[in-house]
């Protein structure tokens, strides 16, 4: 359980260092893009880089906003359960979202094959499509691989019994 611990850190910790340079490059694309309109001559293809940088951001943070616990929970009923319940509702749901981004995973790395196969390119600057569908794809394997160490975190480990 450390080692998939230690595992899951490094790998949040990389994720949200990249997403961190994709919003830098977000922000100087956006200043530039602002200060060559006023001379007008605006960057060519913004919106394209905007929209990959965007989902990048976003699927780079996931994981390590799960492990933060700061993703929007509205628990006005879970809370009047007793605590066994919210334990049962807890590891349904971790179960529930570990096999929804497995094979969200799963679907974004055979899409961007697919992607990859053909060839498929953006239509303004003509940037490769792939490697921005396998990036999500590795963003929603992590932010399953939290949910799984949720799930083992909920399941109370055996303890041997001393005479």
């Amino acid at each position: 359980m450390e080692l998939l611990e230690t595992i899951n850190r490094q790998l949040n910790r990389t994720l949200l260092f990249t997403g961190g340079l994709f919003l830098l490059a977000m922000i100087l694309l956006t200043c530039s893009n602002i200060f060559f309109r006023l001379v007008w001559l605006p960057i060519r293809g913004t919106f394209e880089l905007m929209g990959f940088f965007g989902a990048m951001i976003t699927v780079l943070a996931l994981a390590h906003t799960q492990r933060q616990r700061g993703h929007i929970a509205v628990d006005v009923l879970i809370n009047r359960f007793s605590a066994t319940t919210r334990k049962v509702l807890a590891i349904i749901n971790s179960i529930i979202c570990a096999v929804f981004f497995s094979m969200a995973a799963w679907h974004l790395a055979d899409k961007a094959a697919v992607l990859r196969a053909t060839g498929e390119i953006t239509e303004t600057l003509r940037i490769i499509y792939y490697p921005f569908i396998y990036i999500a794809a590795f963003g929603c394997a992590v932010l399953a691989l939290e949910f799984v160490l949720d799930l083992i975190r909920l399941i109370p480990a055996k303890r041997e019994v001393t005479p």
